[in-house]
Order: C-alpha cells, then sequence, then structure tokens
C-alpha cells in the first residue's frame, strides 16, 4: 500500500536493473500491460510511484502493488517497503523475463480503496457510446461525459458522431504514431473513441465507395477545434504515408504551424483561439496517394491587430518576432521591446513564458522552410511585420491654427519608410491627406485628426491582411499538383472545416456578428443532415419509425440573410448612404425586426442589439458596423506601395498575380536584350568582345529581392487564384483607380460561405463535437453548468435519441445481394421476403433491421456481423475449392501414371515374348564365325611373319578400328561395332580399354579408342598404381587435356573443397579470363570445341561475378563444374553433343591446376584477414531488433521512454515497425523487444515457418535453408524450361522438406528434380509468420504501385524497401537478384519478369486482413505489379552494370598488351644501344609502366566494385557514394599476371 505523497524513489545506484511487468486493475487504463526498468533496491512505493507517473493517472489516489501465482490461487499485497525484485526471483526461471499472465506470475497495480468506498464505483461499466446508456436524459450525458473525462477520456462516441472535450492539456498517451497505427483499417467502435478512427473511416470510405468525404468541427471558441483539426491532418497524411508524394505532405504538416502563427491569438476563452476560418480540402488519387490540397481562408479579423479587449493580445507571430529574434534580427528589422508598440499595448501585459516563445519562433522558421519560404523571403516577411508594428506608433498632432495635423514621430517615420521602401515625403502624404475626384478633377484633401488615425490603422490592417492572403497562396502554389491543370485524372478528397466557434465576449462587435451567423448555418446544416434528411428517409421507405422533434434555427438565419429586411441587407444599405451612421443603422434594425422574437431590443441610449440564438443571446455593440463592413485598402494607400522599391511589397498589394508575373517577365526580357546590345555596341567599338562588368538582373525589378519562388508561370497563378477567389481579396479593392464600388465585407463573406455550404453538402459528412470544459481554462477541470449548456444548445440529446433508433447502414435490395450474395441461398432474388428469410435463418433480432420499400435498414452491430460471417463463409469456399482442386490434380496424375505404366509393361511383355532366346543365338553365330575367321587369319599373318624377319615388334598390326567420337557417345552403335571385331587384335585391345576403364571410369572412351596400337597404350601407362604428384598427360590431340586414371580420387577431393569466401570467386574468374585471353591470343581459327569452350567460360565468369557481393557463399568447386557442365550442354548443338565432355575434361583440368595453385599459396602465404564489404547501413542505432529512423514531430506528442514532451518540428526517433517514438538520447534506455518483429518463443532449430530475424544474423544475412535452394537452383536448373510455374512432386518435396527442417548440412540436393527445389523455395516464402514486404508497409506498396509516373512509382517502392526490417531487406534483395537471373534465361526458362511476379507476389507480399478474403483479391493486380517493378529495375541495373564490366574488361586487356609491348621493346632497347639516350628512353618507359601497371589495378577495383553491387537493391543515387565503399587490394591469384609482367621487364 502507498500513497505517492510519501513516496520516495530509491536511487538506482550500482544495482542492474530488471525488467518488469505490472497489470493495471484500473478503468481508466487502456493498456495490458505496462513494462518498467527497476533495480533490486527499489521499493514497492517507489515501483508505484514510477508506474502512475507512466500511466499517466490521478497522484491524488492511493494505489497497491499485488503480487498474483495462480499456481497458489492468492494475491499478495506487497508492504512499501518490500522490494519487488525479490519476489521476482523466487517465480519459475521461464517467467523471468517475460512473465505474462498465461505463465501465471505477474503483478497488478490496482487504486487502495478508501473507507466506505466500494469497487461497484470503479467497475462500472464504462460506455464509450453515448447511444449504449440504458436511460438517455441530459443528465445521464453529463455523467457519463465527466467519468470519462476525469478518467482522461476525452473522447466519446455517438453512433458514428465524435463528441471531444477539451481538457486544456496535452494529453501524451493520445497522439503518438502508435495510435495511427492501432486504429488503421478498424471499423468506427471496434476501439476505444478516438479521433483517429474517425480520420480512418472517412479515408477508407473514401477510397471504398469513391466518393467525397468531409469531416465538419463544430463547437464554441475554446472547445479546441484547431487542435482537432491538426490532429485529423497528422492522421491523415500518416494514413496514406506518402513522403514521396512530390512534398505536398511536408507543406501540408508545415502549412499548420504558420497559419497558426499568423492567423490565431489569445483570447478570453482559449489561448490558441482561430481568428479566421479555413477549410483544408486533402485530394487523392482513387489509389489513396496524396495528390495535391488547397487551403481556403474565410474572414480574418482584421481589426484585432489595432484594438482588442484587455484581457485578450494580438497574433502570435508578433510576440514570437519580438521575444525569440537574434541580436542581429533584432537590428535588421529595428525591433523594440513588446510593451514599446502601441498595436501590442493591453493592461497588465506581462510576456510569460518566453523560452516557449522562442521555441515557437524556431518552430515557426522551421514550418516556413517546409512551406517553401527562403530566408531571404523570411526576412521581407517580418520586415512588412516590424513596419505594421511601427505604423501602431504613428502619432498625430493638430496645429496650433487647427487646421493642419502633423504626424511624427520623426524616427518612427524614417524606420517605417526604411522598412516600405518607400520615400517618407510620400508615406506622410498617404497618412494625413487623401485624394478625391469630382467631375474629373482631383482634389487633395486633409484628414481630420479621427479621419487620420481611421486612416493609419486601415493601412495597417489592409497590409496584414495582403499579407495572410500572400502566405495562404504561396502555400497553395506549393500544394499545387501541376498535372492537375494538365490531366483529367479522376481524383477524391476529404475536407476538414475548421471555422471559428460561437462566441459571445463582453464587446461583440462586426466580427462576432459573422462568426455567429457562420456557426448558425453549420448547426443548421447539422440539423438538417442528422435529423431531417434521415427522418426524411425513414418515412418514404414506409418503415416503422416514430418523429424525433429537434430545434430548428431557421428563423435566426432569415433575420441574418433574408432580403430585403435581412441584417445584412440593410447593413449594405446603410454602408452605402453618405450620411448614414451607426445609429441609424441601428434604428432600421429596430424598426424592422421589434416584433421578432429572436431579436431583442435595448435601452434607447445604449447602441446594441440582442440577438437569440441557437447557443444563447449575444448582445453586439453597433459601434464600427458601417465602417467595418467597408474596410478596405484605400487607393492612395494602394499607389504608396505600389511605388516602394521592394518587389515583395509590390507584390502583395497586386490586384493580379498573373498579370504581374506577366509584366516582370516583359520586363526582365527587355532589360536582358538592352543589356547584350549595349555590350554588342561597345564590342563594334572596341573591334574586339566585351565582358559585361556587371551582372546581369534577371529579377522582375530593379531591386536585388527574389520574385515568388514557386510561382513558375502564369497558368498556374491563374489556377490558384481561381481555386481560392472565396478567400482573397477582391481585386476591385487592390485597383489603384476604382472605378467601380467593390462588394462589400458582408457581401464577400456571405458568397463564400455558401460556396463552402456548397462543397460541404456535395460530400459524406462525418460530424466531431467539440465541448469547452470550462470558461477559465483550467486543465483537467470540468465545469458541469457549462458542458449542461453545451450539451442543450447544441441538441446533443436529441442526437443522441435518433442514432440510437436509427439504423447506422442501408443498403438498396440489388447494393445487399450484390455485396452478401455468398450468403444468399440459391435463386434467390433481391426482394425483401429472400433477404428476410436471411436474417431468420442466421437469427438476426428483428428489432435490429428493418425492411423498407427499395432498401434494407440495419444496426451497425448487424452490419459487422454479417461482415464477419461473409468473410468466415468466403473463406470456407475457399478451401474447399483447394480441397477440390487439389485432388483433381492428384487424380490426374495418378491416372496418367497409370496408362504409362501399363503401356510399358504390355510393351515389354510382347518384346520379351518375341525376342526370347534370339540374343543367345546371335551370340553363339557371332563367336563361330569370329572363331573361324580368327583361325584363316593366324595362318596368312605367321606366313608374313616368317618373310619379315625377326626385327618386328609383335604388337605392330595392332591398330584401333577407325571410330568417331559419334560412334562412342552412342552405346546402340558400340554394340554392334563390337559384335563385328572377329580377330584376337581386336579382343586384346579390347580387353586394354575396359582395364583403363576399371582403373578410371571417368575417362572417355573416344580418346582411348584413338591412340594408334596397343602398345601405345601400353606405353602410356608403364606404371598403374596411383602415385601422388604425378602430372597430366596429353594425348595426339594437343587440346584436349586426360589426367590420368591415378589422379581421379586427388582431383575428386580436391573438387570437393568448398569456396572459402569472395576473394576464391574473384581470383578463380581472373584466372579463367587469363586462361581465355591466353587461348584468344595463340589460336586464330578456333575450333567448334574451342568455341563452345570459351562461350561457356565467358558466360560462366559472369555467374562467378554475381557472387561477389556474397561474403562466404554456400558453394564448392563441385558445384561450379557441375554448373559448367550444364552451360556446355546447353550451348553444344545437338549434332556437337559429344564435344561436351572434351570441353568439360578441359576445365576440370585448368580448375585442378586453379586448386593446386590456390593451395600452394595457402601454404607458403599467412592467412589475410579479408575487409568485410559495407553496405549502406539503414539506421545508426537499433537496439532490441527496432528498425529506428529519423522522425519529424508535427503535432506535439510524448516520449514513450522517458514520458516528456516531444515538440511540433523537433526531431525523434521512430520504430518503424512497432511506432515507438522517443528522443535520441533514450536510445539506450529500451528495455523492450520490437514485439512485431521477435517472437523469442520460437525455437531457433527450425527452418521453416520461423521469422527471418531469427534465422538471419550479420555473418548470416540470409537464412541458410533459402541460401542453398537458390545456389543450387542457379547452378543447375536456370535453362529449365517453366523452372517455376511447374509444380514437383509432392512426395520428394515432403521428403525433402523433412530433411532441410532438421538438418540441412545433410541434404544432397542433387538428388532430387529440380522443380521440388524450386516448390521448396516457395514453401519456404509463404509459410514465414510476416511475408518479406511486412504486413505494416503492405499497404504503402499498394499505394506506390499506383503512382502514375514510372519514376515516382520505381522510387516510392524502393523507399519502403529501405524501410524493410534489416533481415527481410537482405533476404528480399538476395531473392529480386535470383529472380533477375531467372529473367535473364528467359530464351531457355520462358519464365519472363510478369509471370515471376505473378508467381512470387503471393509469396512474399500477404494482406494484413486476413478475415476478409476478398481484399487479398483485389490487391492480386498490385502486388503483382509491385514486384514486377522491383524485377524489372533490377534487371535494368543489372544490364547496365554487366555492360559497364565488359566495358572495363576490355580496357583492362588492351592495358595489359600495351604494357607487354613496352616492356619488349624496352629490353629491345636495353639490348642494341646502352648510351645516355637510350637509359633516358628507358627511364620514360619505366615511368609508362608504372602509370599502366596503376591504371590495370585501378580498372580491376572499379569491375569488383561494380559486380560487388550487383544484387544492390538501394535507390540510385550519385557517385560521391562509392567514396565510402571500400576497394580490393590486387594481391591474387588473377594479379600473377601482373607479377610476371613485372619479372618480364626485370
Amino acid at each position: 500500500m502507498s500513497s505517492l505523497q510519501g513516496a520516495q524513489t530509491s536511487g538506482p545506484g550500482d544495482h542492474p536493473s530488471h525488467v518488469i511487468q505490472i497489470y493495471p486493475r484500473l478503468k481508466q487504463v487502456t493498456a495490458q500491460c505496462l513494462t518498467l526498468q527497476v533495480t533490486a533496491a527499489q521499493t514497492t512505493a517507489a515501483v508505484i510511484q514510477h508506474a502512475v507517473a507512466t500511466l499517466g493517472i490521478d497522484t491524488q489516489r492511493s494505489y497497491s502493488l499485488l503480487e498474483l501465482k495462480e499456481s497458489d490461487g492468492e494475491e499478495t499485497v506487497l508492504e512499501d517497503g518490500e522490494h519487488p525484485v525479490n519476489r521476482y526471483f523466487l517465480w519459475p526461471p521461464e517467467t523471468h523475463r517475460w512473465h505474462p499472465k498465461s505463465k501465471g506470475y505477474y503483478f497488478i497495480l490496482q487504486p487502495l480503496l478508501q473507507e466506505g468506498e466500494a469497487w461497484l464505483e470503479e467497475l462500472v461499466e464504462d460506455y464509450d457510446d453515448l447511444c449504449r446508456l440504458p436511460e438517455l436524459s441530459e443528465d445521464a450525458l453529463l455523467q457519463t461525459l465527466r467519468k470519462r473525462f476525469y478518467k482522461k477520456k476525452i473522447y466519446t462516441y455517438a453512433s458514428s458522431i465524435l463528441v471531444a472535450v477539451n481538457p486544456f492539456k496535452f494529453l501524451p498517451c493520445y497522439y503518438n504514431p502508435k495510435y495511427v497505427m492501432m486504429y488503421e483499417n478498424q471499423p468506427l467502435g471496434k476501439l476505444s473513441p478516438h479521433i483517429f478512427a474517425v480520420a480512418n473511416v472517412a479515408y477508407h470510405a473514401m477510397l471504398n465507395r469513391r466518393l467525397d468525404q468531409c469531416i465538419v468541427i463544430s463547437g464554441e471558441s475554446g472547445s479546441g477545434k484547431t487542435e482537432s483539426s491538426s490532429y485529423l491532418v497528422h492522421c491523415l497524411t500518416a494514413l496514406s504515408q506518402k513522403r514521396y508524394a512530390s512534398g505536398v505532405v511536408r507543406t501540408l504538416l508545415g502549412a499548420g504551424p504558420v497559419l497558426e502563427a499568423f492567423g490565431n491569438a489569445t483570447t478570453a476563452q482559449n489561448n490558441n483561439s482561430s481568428r479566421f476560418g479555413k477549410f483544408v480540402q486533402l485530394n487523392y488519387l482513387e489509389s489513396g496517394v496524396i495528390r495535391g490540397a488547397i487551403i481556403e481562408k474565410y474572414l480574418l479579423e482584421k481589426s484585432r491587430l489595432v484594438c482588442r479587449d484587455t484581457s485578450e493580445r494580438n497574433y502570435h507571430v508578433f510576440y514570437y518576432l519580438l521575444i525569440g529574434a537574434s541580436k542581429e534580427e533584432r537590428k535588421e528589422f529595428s525591433l523594440l521591446q513588446p510593451q514599446e508598440y502601441n498595436y501590442l499595448q493591453q493592461e497588465d501585459l506581462s510576456i510569460e513564458g518566453e523560452e516557449k516563445l522562442r521555441h515557437e519562433y524556431k518552430r515557426l522558421h522551421q514550418a516556413m522552410e517546409m512551406v517553401g519560404f527562403l530566408a531571404s523571403t523570411k526576412k521581407l516577411i517580418f520586415s512588412i511585420l516590424s513596419a505594421i508594428l511601427y505604423l501602431g506608433n504613428v502619432t498625430y498632432t493638430v496645429s496650433e491654427e487647427g487646421e493642419v495635423i502633423k504626424v511624427g514621430p520623426d524616427d518612427v517615420l524614417s524606420t517605417l519608410s526604411d522598412l516600405l521602401k518607400v520615400k517618407q515625403e510620400l508615406l506622410v502624404n498617404a497618412l494625413t491627406q487623401r485624394r478625391a475626384v469630382v467631375s474629373n478633377d482631383t482634389l487633395v484633401l486633409p484628414y481630420m485628426l479621427k479621419e487620420a488615425t481611421t486612416a493609419r490603422d486601415s493601412m495597417a490592417k489592409s497590409l496584414y491582411s495582403a499579407l495572410f492572403d500572400w502566405i495562404v497562396l504561396h502555400i497553395n502554389h506549393t500544394l499545387l499538383n501541376r498535372r492537375d491543370m494538365e490531366e483529367s485524372v479522376s481524383c477524391l478528397s476529404i475536407g476538414i472545416l475548421d471555422i471559428f466557434g460561437f462566441e459571445n465576449f463582453q464587446t461583440n462587435s462586426f466580427e462576432q456578428f459573422c462568426i455567429n451567423y457562420t456557426n448558425e448555418k453549420l448547426h443548421h446544416y447539422f440539423s438538417q443532415y442528422v435529423f431531417n434528411r434521415q427522418q426524411e428517409e425513414y418515412l418514404s421507405e414506409g418503415i416503422s419509425w416514430s418523429t424525433i422533434a429537434y430545434g430548428d434555427n431557421e428563423g435566426v438565419i432569415n433575420m441574418f440573410s433574408k432580403k430585403p429586411t435581412g441584417f445584412f441587407h440593410l447593413l449594405d444599405e446603410e454602408s452605402n448612404l453618405p450620411q448614414a451612421t451607426d445609429g441609424t443603422l441601428l434604428d432600421k434594425l429596430k424598426q424592422h425586426h421589434k416584433d421578432n422574437p429572436l431579436f431583442v431590443g435595448t435601452a434607447v441610449m445604449e447602441p446594441a442589439f440582442v440577438i437569440q440564438h441557437f447557443a444563447g443571446r449575444v448582445k453586439y455593440q453597433i459601434k464600427d458596423f458601417r465602417v467595418k463592413n467597408t474596410d478596405h485598402m484605400r487607393p492612395d494607400v494602394v499607389l504608396l506601395l505600389r511605388g516602394s522599391e521592394r518587389a515583395f511589397l509590390r507584390q502583395l498589394v497586386c490586384s493580379s498575380p498573373a498579370a504581374l508575373f506577366r509584366w516582370g517577365v516583359l520586363r526582365a526580357t527587355i532589360r536582358i536584350t538592352a543589356a547584350f546590345r549595349a555590350l554588342a555596341r561597345r564590342g563594334a567599338q572596341t573591334g574586339r568582345p566585351t565582358r559585361p562588368n556587371m551582372t546581369l538582373d534577371f529579377s522582375f525589378d530593379h531591386s536585388d529581392e527574389q520574385p515568388l519562388e514557386k510561382l513558375m508561370d502564369s497558368h498556374s497563378l491563374k489556377h490558384i487564384v481561381a481555386l481560392t477567389v472565396n478567400g482573397r481579396t477582391s481585386q476591385l479593392v487592390l485597383h489603384p483607380h476604382q472605378r467601380k464600388k467593390p462588394p462589400s465585407i458582408s457581401a464577400q463573406f456571405q458568397a463564400s460561405l455558401c460556396n463552402l455550404l456548397d462543397s460541404v453538402g456535395k460530400a459524406e459528412p462525418f460530424f466531431i463535437r467539440c465541448i469547452r470544459s470550462n470558461a477559465e481554462k483550467r486543465e483537467m477541470y470540468f465545469d458541469e453548468a457549462l458542458v449542461l449548456h453545451q450539451i442543450k444548445y447544441s441538441g446533443m440529446l436529441e442526437m443522441v435519441r435518433i442514432q440510437k433508433a436509427g439504423f447506422g447502414a442501408k443498403y438498396t435490395f440489388e447494393e445487399f445481394v450484390k455485396k452478401f450474395w455468398v450468403l444468399m441461398p440459391k435463386g434467390a432474388a433481391a426482394t425483401s421476403e429472400d433477404i428476410t428469410k436471411l436474417f431468420q435463418n442466421m437469427g438476426v433480432d428483428q428489432s435490429t433491421y428493418q425492411m423498407g420499400k427499395t432498401k434494407v435498414f440495419l444496426k451497425e452491430s448487424q452490419r459487422q456481423r454479417l461482415q464477419e460471417t461473409l468473410n468466415k463463409e468466403v473463406m470456407r469456399s475457399v478451401v474447399i475449392l483447394q480441397r477440390w482442386f487439389r485432388c483433381c490434380l492428384i487424380r490426374m496424375h495418378f491416372l496418367n501414371k497409370k496408362d504409362a505404366a501399363l503401356l510399358i509393361q504390355r510393351c515389354w511383355r510382347e518384346f520379351y515374348e518375341t525376342n526370347q532366346g534370339r540374343a543367345a543365338i546371335i551370340i553363339q553365330t557371332a563367336w563361330r564365325t569370329s572363331l573361324q575367321k580368327s583361325e584363316s587369319q593366324d595362318e596368312g599373318s605367321r606366313e608374313e611373319i616368317s618373310k619379315s624377319g625377326p626385327g618386328r615388334q609383335r604388337y605392330d598390326t595392332l591398330r584401333a578400328p577407325t571410330l568417331t567420337p559419334e560412334v562412342w557417345e552412342e552405346p546402340r552403335l558400340v554394340v554392334v561395332i563390337l559384335r563385328n571385331w572377329r580377330t584376337k587384335e581386336q579382343i586384346q585391345w579390347l580387353l586394354i580399354v575396359c582395364f583403363y576403364l576399371l582403373q578410371d571410369p571417368t575417362i572417355s572412351l573416344f580418346p582411348l579408342m584413338s591412340l594408334e596400337s596397343p602398345a601405345a597404350l601400353a606405353a602410356s601407362s608403364k606404371q598403374p598404381q596411383h602415385r601422388p604428384g604425378q602430372d597430366s598427360f596429353r594425348v595426339s590431340n594437343p587440346s584436349i587435356l586426360i589426367s590420368r586414371a591415378t589422379r581421379g580420387k586427388q582431383l575428386k577431393a580436391a573438387l570437393d573443397r568448398d569456396v572459402a569466401n569472395s576473394k576464391e570467386l574473384r581470383h578463380l574468374d581472373e584466372f579463367l579470363g587469363s586462361q581465355v585471353m591466353e587461348l584468344n591470343a595463340r589460336i586464330k581459327d578456333l575450333s567448334a570445341t574451342e568455341s563452345i569452350f570459351l562461350s561457356a567460360t565467358s558466360e560462366f565468369r559472369v555467374i562467378i561475378k554475381c557472387m561477389y557481393a556474397y561474403p562466404k557463399p554456400q558453394v564448392s568447386y563441385i558445384d561450379l563444374l557441375k554448373g559448367y557442365h550444364n552451360k556446355v550442354n546447353r550451348l553444344a548443338s545437338p549434332h556437337r553433343l559429344s564435344e561436351v565432355t572434351l570441353v568439360v575434361n578441359l576445365f576440370q583440368s585448368m580448375l585442378d591446376g586453379f586448386i593446386r595453385g590456390l593451395v600452394k599459396q595457402e601454404e607458403a602465404e599467412p592467412v589475410k584477414k579479408t575487409k568485410k564489404r559495407r553496405k549502406k547501413e539503414k539506421c545508426m542505432e537499433n537496439p532490441l531488433d527496432h528498425m529506428f529512423s529519423t522522425y519529424q514531430v508535427n503535432i506535439m506528442q510524448s516520449c514513450d521512454l522517458c514520458g516528456s514532451y516531444i515538440w511540433g518540428m523537433e526531431k525523434a526517433y521512430m520504430c518503424s515497425a512497432c511506432k515507438l517514438i522517443c528522443h535520441k538520447k533514450c536510445l539506450a534506455k529500451i528495455i523492450t523487444d520490437c514485439l512485431t518483429r521477435c517472437d523469442s518463443s520460437t525455437s531457433g532449430s527450425l527452418h521453416f515457418g520461423v521469422d527471418v530475424s531469427v534465422l538471419s544474423s550479420p555473418a548470416q544475412p540470409v537464412p541458410q535453408v533459402l541460401e542453398m535452394l537458390l545456389v543450387y537452383v542457379e547452378m543447375n536448373g536456370l535453362d529449365t524450361e517453366g523452372i517455376y510455374r511447374k509444380s514437383g512432386s509432392a512426395c520428394r518435396a515432403r521428403e525433402l522438406h523433412q530433411i532441410l527442417e532438421t538438418n540441412p548440412e545433410t541434404a544432397s540436393l542433387e538428388n532430387y528434380p529440380i522443380h521440388t527445389i524450386t516448390g521448396l523455395v516457395k514453401r519456404w516464402l509463404r509459410e514465414l509468420p510476416e511475408p518479406l514486404m511486412t504486413f505494416n508497409l503492405y499497404n504503402d506498396f499498394l499505394h506506390a504501385a499506383e503512382l502514375p509516373e514510372k519514376s515516382e512509382r520505381i522510387r516510392a517502392i524502393y523507399q519502403k524497401v529501405d524501410e524493410l526490417p534489416e533481415s527481410n531487406y537482405s533476404t528480399l534483395e538476395r531473392l529480386i537478384f535470383h529472380l533477375v537471373k531467372v529473367a535473364k534465361e528467359e530464351v531457355h526458362n520462358r519464365m519472363t519478369a510478369s509471370s515471376l511476379a505473378i508467381v512470387f507476389a503471393p509469396c512474399i507480399m500477404r494482406s494484413p486482413d486476413a478475415d476478409d478474403p476478398f481484399l487479398g483479391m483485389k490487391d492480386v493486380n498490385k502486388t503483382t505489379q509491385c514486384v514486377e517493378v522491383l524485377i524489372m529495375e533490377q534487371f535494368r541495373r543489372y544490364t547496365e552494370k554487366m555492360q559497364n564490366i565488359k566495358e572495363l574488361e576490355y580496357a583492362e586487356t588492351l592495358a595489359i598488351h600495351q604494357l607487354q609491348l613496352k616492356r619488349q621493346n624496352t629490353v629491345r632497347i636495353a639490348e642494341k644501344d646502352a648510351e645516355k639516350d637510350a637509359m633516358q628512353q628507358i627511364n620514360f618507359d619505366n615511368d609508362y609502366e608504372k602509370s599502366l601497371i596503376e591504371r590495370i589495378k585501378s580498372i580491376k577495383e572499379e569491375k569488383e566494385d561494380l559486380a560487388c553491387t550487383l544484387p544492390d537493391l538501394e535507390q540510385e543515387t550519385s557517385d560521391d557514394n562509392l567514396d565510402n565503399q571500400w576497394s580490393v587490394s590486387s594481391d591474387s591469384l588473377g594479379s600473377d599476371r601482373l607479377g610476371s609482367l613485372d619479372s618480364e621487364g626485370q
């Protein structure tokens, strides 16, 4: 038992830390388990304090820590002074690191009950949906929201509507990236209420229904609408996961802080109140990729700039600038202290939290960079802000005569003119007088004192409004996707409406008048959609329904806008009358609406009126209504600013940005032409070309400031201006010579509001109701009276009633049958009777659905039940189809084998019966005939010998029969020939051949038969016994090398040697290259055998180069020989098959020579440590299997480790797998594994169905079994037709699978068909618990595959591949490289890149939603395209790199040839003449030799680097990255050629 006030944390000291899991028994905590790092010295009180701080629960309560042992069935309460780690050590060893509840030993944290307190209060059911309340009343709604609020559950559902209570505090457990992942693809209501759930449902509804969506956020000022809109934008951009979408997401996330700084301010009700309305429209492709965005702003509160209530502040950006600016910036912008500016003065002005303001200033800088503002542009913006503040310090004094006013002080005017880059005289004129046109005459009239002050304030407000408009225009242009202007691509959108909340201040003016009218319109739209439309549909369909009454505010809306007596119409009339005043306006309002109950008059002398709004009565002060309705930038001010030397200022007040751009281009062109003509004239005068001694100015004017950075053409400007015309100042206002009166502010506002509601009405809406918890802005304080007032006026009770009684899902009969046809009985039609039968068969409660005339209405719970039943039925049908298909396939194979066996048996019996005894008769006949002929020949030969003399050799007459290689390769022909041999010499010859075949069965028959006589054969083998170290001998054909029979075993033992590392492969490649080069140099006319040898060796060298990147290739020299044999078989034509053995024997002898040389070198040289080739590290620190990458925070979040805040625009580390986010300094504190990538319960002895991270390691990045299978296929099966299309024997596959599963080292893959091997490759990939292209990146890969541009598609896919875990990345890289090798042999195996993608896409990409099989089937095309893009791109890179390697080899050959010639010439010169000139020539040649040698070495290194990067799956970058790659030394066997050249030169 512990009270947190008295708990003291024990210091860790030198004690080692241990990991314990605590399971909270608290209703307000949604986490199932809390993991803490605890030392043995920490007490129970310290552990409780740590747990409470981590969970963020009420620290005023007392809690207890319990130890639970399920084996004993007891819960032990730990005392404050006990040590939990000591208890932890008494548990079984298997529960020490992880102790889940399933193991029966764990800790529990629960609140300590006070006296008289019952568990019922704590364990009572918590309703997260107001529609589930058993009794509906305003008090029940209030108590439910209050209870959830104090449990820090600020979100509550009302069916599909989200209710959010503002806590005036950042809750760290709500908005981290893991919550975005948690709510992804989850239906509304399945998890606890959250604003991310609404964003997720809107996003997927847009994709599934192909309809635009809109999220309407409503509530009064201070209810948290701005924060909610920021969270929605953050979640929607995170759901699309499109950091590669041309910077749209980056700009969009940076736009929020910029607009908040310039458009938000501190009010009496809210510390971050939006003083303008905005509508953010996110545009998506149909695949879900963000294509662009548009931000529209409405009614900026300009009057706040010059006057406010005493407790309120100006816009945030002024305080950020004045407090956060550096000394250099303060000097450059002439900044003063906030108290020295009249526009910032207020009662008790005290700038609190200066450190926070400095941080916000840095955050503003970063956000402006994200939006696209250059450093020069930011300086221009801040200089304009400083000028606006200085305008407030301009003062007026009346002269002694009382007729002329003077403006000052002089230092303020001087600074102001310098900031605006205008002449001080013109500035003074604009501030003190105005121009009027009367009968085509221009009159200059001085201002009165009050008029001058109004003109000054109007200039400041207009300038700030123009600056704000320009910022919004620039952001929209940056968010513009230029293809939208060129292509007619259908797009979808999600709109987020963050409009100003209902306001009721002490002093309410024209701004509150317009704001509250907007809220009336939104409330009317909400009521019409939720109540009116829904009930009308129920009544039209004829279902049983009781009408629910609701409040209608249409009368208030008509009082504002209905002509001719509406407030806005009367206001415009009075604004156009020159003699009208605010008093006449008030009198007219009272005259027309005195009988309206919604209009409440005031006392005669009080300049105000009261309106009964839906949220209560509001008193408006009539002062300045007319002025604010016509508060435009005056023509004199427009002329002044257009005459500024600063181009940026002229851009702010231009009436048409496109026209300004065109004029700027024209002026720049004229200046360039004039400059070149002047240079030409000067050159003609001097007679020589003249270089310009100045820098040509390509800007729009003579100023040294840049124009709009992103506005590159007038077409895009026109497009943006047309899209945002509602939010921009009218062009007539900014025209210096106004011929037509511009529209009033109220008229512009009504037009923009109507367009906004039209846009919202065309989309499917989602509603978020924000509630202000208290009026004092206190953290976590719930004011029941204030919340109850908001519940009443918003009609929340009626809303909950209609949502509870209504039906959340509706389908037409045709739509229902089309969606759920699998569940429908056979022959069912789209009628209400058949659908009702389905519901009855499923046991659906009749109260949860109703059948209308054309539609069926369902409760949301029943819709989810139907969907789950559909998924299960589809999966059952799929399993049945697979079972029957396998059955039919096996049956067909069995019948084919049965027919083949019967045919073989029938043929054999027929042959046996026909030829029984015939062979014996033929043999006897042939033998007798041969005996007779041999006797007659012996007699004739004796006579010849007696005549020739005694010196005759005994075996001279013995000669081999004339046989060709083709004959000896055909066994049937050999039998026929041997049957015709008659003489004893021929029989003796045959016995000698058989003797040597017994000694070495690998010897080819034809080379043995090519010897001239048995004497020559006997002489060649006088010592038949095996002697080590004997050299090979060469037969009569010099191009064929045959090893002695006695060296067979030694050669076989040498070939059994495994390739130690990639360095041996490079040596072998160089060795073979030198042999090929020698053969080409020695022989001009190649024979057929030599041509095959050269072609096969060249292709085989390509295979060897492909293995360079593997540190330890799993291949032996026997495997290399077999692979070479396969190459020769493919290259040899059918009529030259006899030459295969000759070529293979030649290669075998060369391989034997290389191995013997390698062994000698190993014996002579010590073992050197080879440098490992380093690939680009994907993350600096990845503890405990996490995959961290840098992450820029856009909304304030909290570190998952230390719990402290991570402010917006800060850099943090985020795991791409589990979405854990933390500070960089907290990486060392991580004590939990990445649960999405690590499964500690998996045994490491298995090789199938195990996560890749378990099977791989830094020493072996690719799992052993997969590497074995891929290497074998590459050596023996690339030429097999349909290598991955055809399936192997199921019995052989099961047999090999069992061997590979238990002990892969003992597997002999050569004993199995190649299709069995390839089938196991696919099976290994399919059985992975998580596919290579992981579940959490599945949707991102699909979105990337659907990008329209090929380059963007490739870049996006590779970027997502780079986010894979390291083990998955390495394995995928190896697999794709293998598929590239397969696709390269398309001519032989008939496997294209597309066919390989079709086969392997289901193996390496699987849908994470296994419940809905239709999703996986819909995504087949996308997954196949994604894999095909990888294969095709890697194939292209492979081809380019191999071409570069060939060019390098050619350059290397030329360099070596030049070196040989140079050395030969040097030797001849030295022999011929030893004079001084000759010695100088020799020295010159030596230098030339050294340069050649260096060149050869550099070519070798570059070639090896290219070969090592063949499998790389990284994105193509610049060549600078090659500097980070290691280079291989040239002291290899292949460099022996250089050594021989050196010795030759010496």
